[in-house]
């Protein structure tokens, strides 16, 4: 499992703590930037990412910004990609679970790094439980073809 990560400045310091999560825990990922706190939009880096995941180079993205919103409708502009914007655990498993999401959006504002490390967690340690929700994921990709 190869992970692209990436944040504005508002989730930099967020987004270095992950880093060193997956480092810790032996989990292949990128660094997109933003690598200061000097002031950039959101937007380029959900495009980067969510332009990564949806090519197959990468089999998931974390975004960060300050509240994980702006980063969250950006990356879900791209037909294939799902990014859920997650400040618990219950939520992550269930975009994973229910969802298959393959992108995870944070707010550096919203959580702490105790916690984000563990959303994290739970959202790469969840499976698509496909049966009921495969049709209901079928029906979202033909949302993104009108």
């Amino acid at each position: 499992m190869k992970i692209a990560l990436a944040s504005d400045h508002a989730g930099l310091h967020l987004k270095e703590n992950i880093a060193a999560y997956l480092k810790e825990s032996g989990v292949a990922f990128y660094d997109y930037g933003a690598y200061s706190d000097d002031s950039v939009d959101y937007p380029d880096f959900a495009s980067t990412v969510a332009g990564a995941v949806q090519s197959g180079e990468y089999a998931f993205g974390i975004l960060i910004c300050g509240t994980g919103i702006g980063m969250s409708i950006a990356a879900n502009k791209y037909p294939g990609i799902r990014a859920a914007l997650c400040s618990e655990t219950f939520s992550a498993r269930c975009a994973r679970e229910h969802n298959n999401a393959n992108i995870l959006t944070m707010g550096s504002r919203v959580i702490g790094a105790g916690l984000a490390r563990d959303i994290v967690e739970a959202f790469l340690h969840s499976g698509f439980e496909g049966g009921r929700h495969e049709n209901r994921i079928i029906k979202i990709s033909r949302l993104e073809q009108k």
